[in-house]
């Protein structure tokens, strides 16, 4: 079926930075597909889903820059210089990321030195992981009854390390829903250091495997035991780690698993809320 979008045009000698939404080709939006149907080249992360791929023109050149840790890949600066120079041969460059280009995917980073080349460029926005790969696992960021506020955490610095400049006792102590990005790889040394900032131990953590694909793995378990749990169940990245009370409300939310014949519950908060009046 045609996109029925006609959205604005993508120039030649222009790059276009754009979110592929988090792995299911549903969650693209309309001014995605608009520019696949339209690029020259599109260069694409590792978390870009091979479905979103084919709908790009078939006669686009698909150029892979992707990053996945402990692997080799492309530095971030080869990457930025190689869309200059695409863009400089007069064509229409995609980049295409996963989720949104501008959390955690180093957007900005980019755009910048586009700006810095004189390079044309557009800005995308994409369904973020931390939001629709969350809302596919039955868990909401908000809820009226749970929390009016949400942080949204990277695992890993541009190191890979775990990220040295978090104020780990204001992230425990002023935010009731906590969501890490590419936090598997760290998530012993992120449970710690959450428990020794106050957090406890029993709050229940999701973490979210492959979301929005036919591999999305949920595991639910608590903050105490979120390791052990996830590597005990093979769980593998990329994955999404939510800390909260939100948690809770998969069980009355998982309407993937209600499709597979699980009995929700709709009321999931009432045991907790059974548990504060007593």
């Amino acid at each position: 079926m045609p996109n029925p979008y006609n959205g604005p045009e993508f120039k030649p000698g222009s790059v276009w930075l754009v979110g592929a939404g988090p792995g299911d080709p549903g969650l693209l939006t309309l001014l995605a597909l608009h520019a696949l149907e339209q690029a020259d080249v599109v260069v694409y992360d590792a978390l870009v889903d091979a479905r979103i791929l084919d709908l790009a023109r078939p006669e686009a050149q698909r150029i892979f820059a992707g990053k996945r840790g402990g692997k080799p890949s492309p530095s971030q600066p080869d990457i930025s210089d190689r869309l200059v120079r695409l863009a400089r041969e007069d064509r229409r460059v995609l980049r295409l990321k996963g989720g949104d280009p501008c959390v955690f995917g180093r957007g900005g980073e980019e755009a910048l030195a586009l700006v810095a080349a004189g390079v044309p460029f557009r800005i995308v926005p994409g369904i973020s992981a931390g939001i629709g790969g969350l809302a596919y696992a039955g868990i909401p960021v908000t809820h009226r009854d749970s929390n009016a506020a949400v942080t949204f955490v990277t695992g890993h610095n541009a190191a890979g390390e775990v990220p040295d400049g978090l104020d780990w006792a204001a992230l425990a102590r002023g935010s009731p829903v906590l969501v890490f990005y590419m936090a598997l790889k760290h998530l012993g040394t992120i449970r710690d250091r959450l428990i020794a900032a106050g957090r406890k131990p029993d709050e229940p953590v999701a973490v979210v495997s492959k979301a929005t694909t036919a591999q999305q793995r949920v595991v639910e378990t608590t903050l105490a035991a979120c390791v052990e749990d996830s590597a005990r169940q093979g769980i593998e990245p990329p994955s999404m780690v939510v800390v909260g009370e939100v948690v809770r409300l998969r069980a009355g939310l998982d309407w993937l698993g209600a499709q597979a014949g699980r009995m929700l519950d709709p009321d999931p908060l009432a045991l907790k809320h059974r548990r504060a009046a007593g």
